[in-house]
């Protein structure tokens, strides 16, 4: 009899173009939902009046924390739930609640709905960790990896350029538009709601391409392999046999060998091959190694350093140029770095605009420069590289007080540039060592849940300690005190990155293949073509060479 006809599968040895493409504009509309709110967190929070207006850099950083504040909660669970229920209907979950959430926060008329509403999406949302796993099992050669992870951060700069664009422009749009806007419409009730509605859209949307589009990629929820329709079973095909067949029955439920399968091309610990022999069934691998915390502990200082720079971003180049003293930046002593009183005092439309042009700033970054740099120097040298010099990207900020007001613009597009250099090509580095680290993928759902609950607890300590140092800053004319303590903890980065360790065996025999694949993908310009490459390590091997200690 024939057989039932296999479902058409992707070729494991091509890059997933199609597959990868769909996961990006599935996560594009997030980044553009939680960025729009940069733009004006701080002159929301103005608009209700709490406490004193000095201390709204604050109460800012608490109104986009508290989305990571619960998304810190819930990362480890939804990661475990992605384990047994699939990747797909979690992450189209945590779309729905960030949709809800933003409808919440555009109808909010005072901080406790907008901070019940934040509250609600980060508790839905697990899909960092959950995007990190599918993009971990759709890739499954090590030389594809480069391309594959740098292509996430690159829809999130693509959404750092959207969100605060939209933000920016469409936050109270009876001011910007009153012509179109006219006073007794709902968005004067309600001014931030425009930008919501639209983020809540686009994610709408994104929903409806997930559902109908994007494949499962969990390894146990994947169809079954069947032959082609001209296979038939007869006595040629091949079966596997019994063991020990000719002696006793085929079934023996006494036998301790029942139920047990003779792998392929196993090897013991040892490295002792057991072709032929019956291996048991191995323990899970523990997550918490050496070698996976380190990683998560790195993540987590770049994420905390990074989410100070955007918060602070908004709040610096929008304050006004005079310090709470009154002081203008003409006074005697205005060249110390710690004489730095307020900000830039820039237009929120004006601050929505640079910020979408350092999107494009990170994403010309991702696109062009991790390539190159990842083949030239590696994926491991980059990162030390990197962290190591990350904390000048924070330590220049205060310098644009004193620059001349004609010389503003390049002066700033200069520092984001500096600012995306070092702290956009992190990002991919860290997820390629984080998957390195894993000890098996049957718990890689939980190594990234583990890892986004980690980040998530670190953009939730970030914008309020930053907004704190802030304002205190502020009342003693050093609004650089900030940046300062960003540049501290980046400084501590840079201590704390080389203790994290790759696998020797990786960097012997992956190492060369992996920049070859990089540099292919930058020649050709096309992610979807297949790499030529000398086999690396045997997938049977998986276990053996994550688990390794450097």
């Amino acid at each position: 009899m024939t057989l039932a006809r296999q479902r058409r599968h992707r070729n494991p040895d091509e890059f997933p173009t199609i597959q990868l493409f769909i996961l990006a504009i599935v996560r594009l509309a997030e980044p553009i939902a939680l960025t729009s709110i940069f733009p004006y967190a701080w002159a929301f929070i103005k608009r209700l009046k709490i406490g004193d207006e000095e201390d709204a850099s604050f109460y800012a950083g608490l109104l986009i924390s508290s989305f990571s504040l619960a998304e810190a909660l819930m990362g480890m669970y939804w990661g475990g739930l992605s384990d047994r229920v699939g990747r797909k209907p979690v992450l189209l979950l945590g779309c729905i609640g960030t949709m809800f959430s933003m409808i919440m926060v555009g109808f909010a008329s005072n901080i406790w709905i907008a901070l019940l509403g934040r509250a609600i999406g980060g508790l839905l949302n697990g899909n960092i960790g959950v995007i990190q796993t599918m993009v971990g099992e759709l890739v499954t050669k090590p030389e594809h990896e480069p391309r594959a992870y740098s292509i996430m951060p690159f829809v999130w700069s693509i959404g750092t350029i959207i969100g605060p664009a939209i933000g920016g422009t469409f936050a109270d749009p009876h001011d910007s538009f009153p012509h179109l806007f006219p006073e007794g419409s709902i968005f004067v009730t309600f001014p931030y709601l425009l930008p919501n509605l639209i983020c809540a859209g686009l994610l709408f949307i994104s929903i409806l391409l997930g559902y109908f589009l994007l494949e499962e990629t969990h390894p146990d929820m994947q169809p079954r392999v069947s032959l082609p329709d001209d296979t038939f079973l007869s006595e040629n095909t091949p079966l596997i046999e019994t063991s020990d067949a000719m002696k006793r029955p085929a079934v023996d439920l006494r036998d301790e060998n029942y139920g047990t399968m003779r792998g392929r091309n196993n090897k013991s610990s040892d490295g002792e091959d057991t072709w032929g022999k019956d291996v048991e069934k191995r323990p899970q691998a523990s997550i918490f190694n050496k070698r996976i915390m380190a990683v998560i502990l790195a993540l987590s200082i770049f994420t905390y350093h990074s989410m100070t720079f955007d918060h602070l971003l908004p709040i610096f180049f929008e304050d006004d140029k005079t310090g709470g003293q009154g002081h203008s930046l003409n006074a005697i002593g205005n060249l110390s770095p710690f004489y730095s009183p307020g900000g830039l005092g820039l237009s929120l439309q004006a601050v929505g605009m640079i910020m979408a042009v350092q999107g494009v700033i990170a994403l010309f970054m991702q696109a062009v420069v991790f390539p190159l740099m990842a083949e030239r120097v590696g994926v491991y040298r980059l990162f030390i590289l990197v962290t190591v010099f990350s904390p000048i990207a924070y330590l220049i900020m205060p310098s644009l007080l004193f620059v001349p007001e004609r010389l503003l613009y390049p002066a700033i597009y200069f520092c984001l540039t500096i600012r995306n250099f070092f702290g956009i090509l992190v990002y991919p580095l860290l997820l390629i060592l984080i998957k390195e680290a894993t000890p098996s993928s049957s718990v890689l759902g939980k190594v990234n849940g583990l890892a986004a609950s980690a980040g998530a607890a670190c953009r939730m300590v970030a914008p309020p300690v930053a907004g704190y140092l802030y304002a205190m800053g502020k009342r003693v004319d050093c609004t650089a005190l900030a940046w300062y303590g960003s540049a501290f903890v980046a400084i501590l980065g840079a201590a704390q990155c080389f203790s994290v360790h790759r696998d020797r065996a990786r960097e012997k025999s992956g190492e060369a293949a992996l920049e070859r694949g990089v540099a292919a993908a930058v020649a050709d310009g096309d992610v979807g073509e297949e790499i030529e490459v000398l086999p690396l390590i045997e997938e049977e091997d998986e276990e053996e060479w994550f688990g390794s200690e450097r």
